[in-house]
């Protein structure tokens, strides 16, 4: 990578390290650029808004995100169990980058340009998405009855990641997203 993308990246990871504060203080360039010891200029020669710093994170999240669930789909035959990993790495992910988990809840962007909040909306779409080929797969599987409501599983396990992640960011990230998977799971995938 070159140095402007070095430096690119450097910011990302900055901003993501502040989001990881449990205090969830609004991110400032001002802060920011106190962070890296740069000015608030040299921030703008990299990206054009603070706004494109936050779209670089969540470009960043739907990238990590779904390399994982596209690989998933590959080589995971059985659809129910494509859900599942599906699920269960969504809940890891988050776990280990809590300023991430911060952004994907849509704590980090309250202050922001709403646009970035539809941003990251497309990307439990699209995860939603996801899930509901994975159930389709069971359904036609007979790992779920022919008349299964995928649509409206697909949604309530939508519903169950983004509630463990609110309440991981809530907590201050004490409360771990996986913490109750061993038992969760059989009650969303039968």
């Amino acid at each position: 990578m070159n140095q402007a993308g070095d430096r690119k990246l450097q910011i990302l990871q900055t901003i993501a390290a502040m989001l990881e504060n449990p205090a969830g203080e609004k991110i400032t360039t001002a802060a920011l650029a106190a962070r890296l010891d740069v000015s608030e200029a040299a921030l703008y020669r990299h990206f054009p808004s603070k706004a494109r710093m936050f779209e670089g994170l969540i470009e960043f999240i739907e990238s990590a995100l779904f390399s994982v669930v596209g690989q998933i789909a590959a080589e995971e035959e059985n659809g129910l169990r494509q859900v599942e990993l599906m699920l269960a790495a969504a809940l890891r992910f988050a776990g280990k980058n809590r300023g991430l988990a911060r952004v994907m809840v849509g704590d980090a962007l309250v202050h922001e340009n709403p646009r970035l909040q539809a941003r990251i909306n497309q990307v439990f779409e699209r995860l939603e998405a996801s899930l509901k080929q994975g159930l389709k797969i069971a359904v036609a599987q007979g790992a779920l009855p022919a008349t299964h409501e995928v649509a409206a599983h697909a949604d309530l396990l939508v519903c169950h990641l983004l509630g463990r992640l609110q309440r991981f960011v809530k907590s201050g990230f004490q409360d771990d997203p996986l913490a109750l998977w061993a038992v969760q799971r059989p009650l969303l995938l039968p």
